[in-house]
C-alpha cells in the first residue's frame, strides 16, 4: 500500500510541475493576446505606454563674455521651447495649443502633417518662460517643454562684430563667440527620466552625467571706449554719408585691442533682420590701400640704411617726377625739404624720390617686419592678411608707389599695429582681443632711435603746416599720419571714390594709444584723410584719454624730449 501511495505521489507532483508552466502561458496569452480579454489586456498596454524610459539631454549654461573691466557683453538666460509628438496629440489639443501661444490654427495642423510620420517636432523656440506658461500649463497629451539657453548681448550693435552671435542652438556663428565656441559652450549632461506620452517627467531616475557650464571669456576692449568710438563713427558716416567705415584703438604697452567699431552694424539681439553684409568685423576682414599712411615707414627704411638722417634734404624741384610713364605730383613746388617735412607735407615726389634711392626690397622688408601680409595672431574667424607683394626684380613705378601706399592692401588692425611699433619705440607685441594678465614677450623690430626719429616727425603732421591740423585736440599733443587712396574701379583707379585715412598716437610726448580711422567713400565733398578721418580721430582720442585718467598735456612740451633722453 505504501508503495502504491508513493508512486501516486510522484505521480503527482509531476503532473503540477508539467501544469505550472502551461498555466503561466496561458495567463500571459490571456492578459496580452487572447482577444476579447479586455480588462488585462488593455491595463498592461495602458502602463506600458504611459510609462517610458529616456536618456534627456540637460544643456550646459554658456560661458560669459565680458569687457576687460568686467561689464557683460553676451549672457544666457533660460527660455522654454515648445515641441510636439506629431503622433499622440490630438485635434483639441492642437487647437488649444495654438490659441496658448497665439499661433494660426491652420499652419500648425499643415506643419503637423508635414511632419506625420515624425515623433518629435518644435512648434516655438526660445520663448521667455511666462511666454510659454500658457500652453506648459494646459498638460496637453504629446506636447513637450524643453528648458534651453537664449543669448542676450547687453552692448547690442556697439560691441556686435566683436562678440558676434550664436545660432537658435546656442552654436557660435560669428565674431569671438565662433572664435572660442568650444570653450565657451561647455559640455551638455544627461539625465534618465520615464515620461509619460504627454512628454512629462513621471520621474527622475537621476543624472547620468552633470552639465558642465562653458567657461568665461575676458576681452581686452573697454566698453566705455567702444561706446566713444561707435558713437563717433556712426556719426562722421551720417555726416559724410560714407559707404562704410572702421575704428580701431589699440594699447601702446601692451597690443591689447580697446576698442574695435565698424559702420554698417547690426543688433545681435534680432537675428531674424541681420543683413549678412553687415556683419563682416571690416577691421579685419576688409582691406585697403593705405596710402600715405605706410610713407613714415619708408622713410623709417631709409634711415636704417645709415644713408640718410633726418636732417638730410630731397630735392623737390620743380614739384614733380616722372617715373616710367607716370608722373606724380606735389600740390606746389616744395623744393629742397628734409625728411620731416616729406611726412608733414606728404610729398610725393620727396617719397618716391627717396625710394628709388633705396637698395631694392628695403622698404618691402620693413613693411613686413611692421606686419603688413601677415595674420596678427588674434585668432578672428576670417582675418585678412592683406597682400604685400614680392618681387624678384622690382621695377621703378613698383618701388614708388609701394613707398606711398599704392600696390599693397591692409587691415585697419595691421596698419594700427605698425604705428604700435613706431608708439612703442621699435619694439612689437602680438595683438590681443583677450585681456592679458601679463605682458607677452616683445621683439625690437626697429632700433629705438630711429623709431623715436619717426614719431617726431609724426608730431610735425598735426602742428600747422601739416596735413592733419584737424588730429589735434585741446588737452592733448598727438601725432600721426593721413592716407587719402584712390579705389579700384572697373577701369583701374577711379576718380571719384576715395578711402580716407589717419593713424596716430597720443599723448604725443609718451603715448598710451594708438588710433586708426578708416572712412570708405566720403561723399560729402571731404575726402581727404586730414579732412575726413582726422577730426574723428581727434574726437575718439580726446573722450578716450580723458576717461582713461591720461593727464592732459597739449602745451608747448615736444617730444623732442623723448629723444633727448637716450
Amino acid at each position: 500500500m505504501s508503495r502504491i501511495a508513493a508512486h501516486w505521489r510522484f505521480a503527482a507532483i509531476c503532473l503540477i510541475i508539467a501544469v505550472l508552466p502551461a498555466a503561466l502561458v496561458w495567463h500571459l496569452s490571456y492578459l496580452q493576446v487572447m482577444p476579447g480579454q479586455e480588462k488585462g489586456h488593455d491595463f498592461l498596454q495602458a502602463q506600458g505606454q504611459a510609462r517610458t524610459l529616456r536618456e534627456q539631454k540637460i544643456n550646459a549654461y554658456r560661458g560669459v563674455i565680458s569687457d576687460r573691466n568686467g561689464e557683460l557683453l553676451a549672457v544666457s538666460t533660460p527660455v522654454i521651447s515648445i515641441a510636439v509628438n506629431p503622433q499622440v496629440i490630438s485635434p483639441q489639443g492642437v487647437t488649444d495649443l495654438a490659441r496658448a501661444l497665439n499661433l494660426s490654427i491652420n499652419d500648425l495642423n499643415k506643419k503637423l502633417q508635414h511632419y506625420a510620420n515624425k515623433q518629435f517636432m518644435y512648434v516655438a523656440r526660445q520663448l521667455p518662460p511666462h511666454e510659454a506658461s500658457p500652453a506648459t500649463s494646459l498638460n496637453i497629451r504629446g506636447v513637450i517643454a524643453e528648458r534651453e539657453y537664449q543669448r542676450f548681448y547687453p552692448a547690442g550693435e556697439v560691441a556686435a562684430h566683436v562678440v558676434g552671435f550664436t545660432d537658435i542652438d546656442d552654436q557660435g556663428q560669428e565674431g569671438m563667440e565662433l572664435a572660442l565656441d568650444d570653450y565657451l559652450a561647455g559640455t551638455a549632461g544627461v539625465q534618465r527620466v520615464i515620461k509619460d506620452l504627454k512628454g512629462n517627467i513621471v520621474k527622475d531616475l537621476g543624472i547620468i552625467q552633470a552639465a558642465s557650464p562653458g567657461g568665461d571669456v575676458q576681452l581686452s576692449i573697454d566698453l566705455r571706449l567702444q561706446y566713444l568710438a561707435y558713437r563717433e563713427l556712426k556719426s562722421a558716416m551720417a555726416s559724410q554719408k560714407a559707404k562704410s567705415g572702421s575704428i580701431v584703438m589699440l594699447d601702446v604697452e601692451s597690443g591689447e585691442i580697446l576698442a574695435m567699431v565698424n559702420q554698417p552694424s547690426y543688433n545681435p539681439n534680432d537675428r531674424k533682420k541681420i543683413n549678412a553684409s553687415e556683419t563682416r568685423n571690416r577691421a579685419m576682414t576688409d582691406v585697403i590701400e593705405p596710402g600715405s599712411t605706410v610713407k613714415p615707414f619708408t622713410v623709417m627704411a631709409a634711415l636704417e640704411t645709415g644713408r640718410y638722417t633726418p636732417d638730410s634734404t630731397i630735392n623737390t624741384n620743380p614739384g614733380y617726377v616722372r617715373v616710367g610713364r607716370k608722373t606724380f605730383l606735389d600740390p606746389k613746388n616744395y623744393g629742397e625739404i628734409d625728411l620731416g617735412t616729406v611726412i608733414q607735407k606728404s610729398s610725393q615726389v620727396g617719397i618716391s624720390k627717396l625710394a628709388l634711392d633705396l637698395p631694392q626690397d628695403v622698404v618691402r622688408n620693413m613693411f613686413s617686419r611692421l606686419g603688413f601680409g601677415q595674420s596678427t595672431g588674434t585668432g578672428f574667424p576670417g582675418e585678412s592678411l592683406g597682400v604685400l607683394p614680392n618681387r624678384r626684380k622690382w621695377h621703378p613705378i613698383e618701388t614708388a608707389t609701394l613707398a606711398f601706399g599704392y600696390g599693397l592692401s591692409v587691415t585697419p588692425l595691421q596698419l594700427a599695429q605698425s604705428y604700435v611699433t613706431v608708439a612703442n619705440s621699435g619694439q612689437s607685441r602680438p595683438v590681443s582681443l583677450l585681456k592679458q594678465d601679463e605682458l607677452p614677450p616683445a621683439t625690437q623690430v626697429v632700433d629705438a632711435k630711429i623709431a623715436d626719429q619717426i614719431a617726431v616727425m609724426l608730431k610735425r603732421v598735426t602742428e600747422r603746416g601739416g596735413t592733419a591740423t584737424r588730429a589735434q585736440t585741446s588737452a592733448y599733443l598727438t601725432a600721426g599720419k593721413t592716407g587719402t587712396a584712390h579705389k579700384v574701379g572697373k577701369h583701374g583707379y577711379a576718380d571719384d571714390k576715395y578711402v580716407a585715412t589717419f593713424a596716430g598716437m597720443a599723448p604725443a610726448d609718451n603715448p598710451k594709444v594708438v588710433t586708426v580711422v578708416v572712412i570708405n567713400e566720403p561723399s560729402s565733398g571731404h575726402y581727404y584723410g586730414g579732412e575726413a578721418a582726422a577730426p574723428v580721430f581727434a574726437s575718439v582720442t580726446d573722450s578716450s584719454l580723458r576717461l582713461l585718467n591720461i593727464p592732459p598735456n597739449n602745451s608747448q612740451q615736444t617730444i623732442g624730449a623723448r629723444v633727448a633722453r637716450r
